[in-house]
């Protein structure tokens, strides 16, 4: 196959390719999460082990609240993807208005973040590589501790949503708008060229999680609460770098992918195969990223199913260039034969 990087502008700027797709998948590095280059030394394993085609780098979640003070134990994940929580920067509502402006490339997490994916870059020169970055409100929510998807108990915090945002609409504005702008400045160092002093990345992996759905985040609500300020990163990253790519991801059932197939958006990631979510073939302007479910790569998970759902969504795109993935992050761990199912799709040429 001609240059792996190349075929993945080319698909995503709805360019002639040779390939119909490309294959990728990425996962938690439970014990290798702290520290620049242990995490992207591990990282670059993790991909070149699969030989994935494209790289969606997938840093430990906890590292926005980290940012803004939250405290986590490195050394305690108790069989989670998350360390144990020490303490959270928003235990109350009047800490909402803590929550202030900071210099990404000044702030150790994340500087650690930007150093580790400028390494990722250098060790895969050949493929795509982008930087994941959870919308503000996701990372609202994540240092007050409370869960990114509802229904989801790993969460110990004590706030509730109403708490913390609607009964203090305007400060919790201000603390998304201040988490917002961090955001923005962090996405343009990500993606500014390696002799600008960026990590050269070729885009982000923007985030909106499980916040929208219609019993948490409903239309009115994302449009007050989250579409303002996801509109700032993204246009950050395309007036740092028009040639930069925006992949947004939408995550779990009713995920309203379609509000999200927007100007500035590239490529849109949602999971097709849960309810209220339309099939790999639906009509948008953006490339889909499209595959299996994500929670058949874990350990008892139906291979043959996941066999299933890869094969369904290439014949559904009909040979339209697209990106094949997991619906989300599969699991830690996961295991090697529903991996190896995934590699075993790449086209080789």
């Amino acid at each position: 196959m001609t240059d792996r990087r190349s075929v993945f502008h080319d698909i995503v700027n709805h360019k002639p390719t040779d390939v119909p797709y490309l294959v990728g998948a990425w996962q938690h590095l439970v014990g290798h999460e702290y520290g620049a280059e242990e995490f992207a030394s591990a990282y670059v394993d993790f991909v070149r082990r699969w030989d994935w085609d494209w790289v969606k780098i997938n840093p430990r979640a906890v590292y926005y609240a980290e940012a803004w003070g939250s405290k986590y134990d490195k050394d305690d994940y108790a069989g989670f993807v998350l360390p144990k929580r020490v303490s959270s920067a928003i235990e109350t509502p009047a800490d909402v208005a803590g929550i202030k402006e900071l210099d990404p490339e000044r702030n150790e997490y994340f500087a650690e973040a930007i150093a580790a994916a400028a390494l990722i870059r250098q060790g895969l020169e050949d493929r795509a590589v982008l930087e994941t970055i959870f919308s503000p409100l996701s990372v609202l929510l994540q240092i007050a501790d409370l869960p990114l998807y509802p229904g989801d108990d790993y969460a110990t915090g004590t706030l509730t949503v109403k708490e913390l945002i609607d009964d203090q609409p305007e400060v919790a504005k201000l603390a998304l708008a201040n988490i917002a702008h961090t955001l923005a400045a962090y996405a343009k160092a990500l993606v500014r060229p390696a002799s600008e002093g960026g990590a050269g990345l070729d885009g982000v992996f923007y985030a909106v999680t499980g916040t929208v759905s219609e019993d948490y985040f409903d239309a009115a609500r994302y449009q007050e609460f989250s579409a303002p300020y996801d509109r700032i990163v993204i246009d950050a990253v395309k007036r740092a770098n028009p040639q930069a790519v925006v992949l947004l991801h939408t995550c779990r059932a009713a995920s309203h992918p379609n509000w999200f197939d927007v100007p500035g958006v590239d490529v849109l990631q949602w999971d097709q195969f849960l309810p209220g979510n339309p099939k790999a073939d639906a009509h948008y302007a953006a490339v889909p990223v499209a595959g299996a479910n994500f929670e058949l790569f874990a350990p008892g998970g139906d291979v043959d199913k996941l066999r299933d759902e890869l094969k369904e969504t290439i014949a559904l795109r009909e040979g339209k260039p697209f990106l094949l993935a997991p619906s989300c992050t599969v699991p830690t761990p996961a295991t090697d034969e529903a991996l190896e199912a995934l590699a075993a799709t790449r086209v080789t040429r």
